[in-house]
């Protein structure tokens, strides 16, 4: 299937756009936090029902059947509806963050949780990978970082619009937090891990036919192997946190805390230290998830793309089903169903 062609903005456009979108994002700040927040859940319920939002909303259910086949269907329902709102909410969030988190005001509106495995690693001698999922406010997260006085450099995607894009860099790298363009990123990341700074990642996008097929929530999840490799070579511990909106009111208010710290002596001795971290903090992404169901996107292509195995419909490959054994956590009720569900997949691919 050919892949949808991105349409491209012109330049002229680019200015009057991004002072529309700024606009639109000062609005909340006249009208306050818990109203625009109120505001933001009623249009994403009502967008939830559209039509034209349909086959995204469908996707989201499906995937909570899958992560979560002990729900009823209207439990999935309301928490693909509560994933809406925590993502409309972002928006909201979005022209509030500079304005509440500077370094007098964020523990107003920011807990620091279990943070305690994270912190030690962040302080100790040498570079941290520090890595999240789309669960919770991922900006929040690497802002705060920033404000503790950590130099967190972060991987994220430029904006399309060149003047939003220089206002968000110049706004969040006002308070020492250094954002690095995606593309080309391959020769700067060794450099930052080099120099001791921490390197942030959201982790849990689909990477491809080429990326590293690794459980999450039961099934194979294609994720990047560029992670597990410069932990490897820089001896980097990775830390795998949340920023987890709490629900007061009264504007922005999220809680910190670090589900998993993986350390080097924890893979130097794994039968396959690229599996085992790529695995590792895969899991440790789905238990930031199960603290907060309803703040993760459920509605982006997770699973998308497949193992070569089921692609070809062949049987689940023995060495995959060994390097599975290996994995510490893994027990024999989830290897039965990681497999059953590929035979699943593979069985669909097949379909005509």
């Amino acid at each position: 299937m050919a892949k949808k062609k991105r349409i491209k903005i012109p330049g002229w456009l680019h200015a009057p756009i991004s002072t529309a979108i700024r606009s639109v994002l000062s609005a909340p700040l006249i009208a306050g936090f818990d109203a625009s927040a109120g505001a933001t859940s009623a249009l994403a319920r009502m967008y939830c029902g559209h039509s034209a939002n349909r086959k995204r909303m469908d996707r989201a259910i499906e995937h909570l059947r899958q992560a979560f086949p002990d729900w009823t269907d209207d439990h999935r329902r309301a928490v693909a509806i509560g994933s809406y709102e925590h993502l409309f909410t972002l928006g909201v969030e979005m022209a509030f963050t500079t304005r509440c988190l500077t370094e007098d005001s964020w523990p107003a509106h920011v807990r620091i949780g279990e943070v305690e495995k994270g912190l030690a690693a962040l302080l100790s001698a040498g570079p941290t990978i520090l890595l999240t999922g789309h669960c919770g406010n991922w900006e929040v997260l690497g802002y705060t970082m920033a404000l503790l006085g950590f130099r967190v450099h972060a991987l994220y995607r430029p904006l399309d619009l060149r003047p939003l894009d220089a206002w968000v860099r110049r706004t969040r790298e006002s308070r020492g937090l250094t954002l690095v363009d995606k593309f080309g990123a391959a020769d700067r990341l060794p450099g930052i891990l080099a120099a001791g700074h921490p390197l942030g990642f959201v982790a849990d996008q689909n990477a491809g036919d080429r990326g590293l097929f690794v459980p999450f929530f039961g099934r194979l999840a294609s994720t990047y192997k560029s992670i597990g490799l410069l932990a490897m070579q820089f001896q980097a511990p990775i830390a795998c946190g949340i920023a987890r909106r709490i629900r007061k009111p009264g504007g922005l208010r999220y809680r910190l805390d670090v589900t998993d710290v993986i350390r080097p002596q924890d893979w130097a001795d794994a039968p396959d230290p690229l599996f085992y971290i790529t695995a590792r903090y895969r899991r440790a992404i789905e238990q930031t998830v199960l603290t907060a169901p309803e703040q993760y996107l459920w509605m982006h292509r997770i699973w998308k793309s497949r193992p070569r195995h089921e692609r070809l419909n062949r049987p689940f490959p023995p060495a995959l089903r060994a390097k599975l054994e290996t994995l510490p956590w893994m027990t024999s009720r989830e290897l039965d169903r990681i497999v059953d569900q590929s035979a699943r997949d593979a069985r669909l691919l097949a379909a005509p």
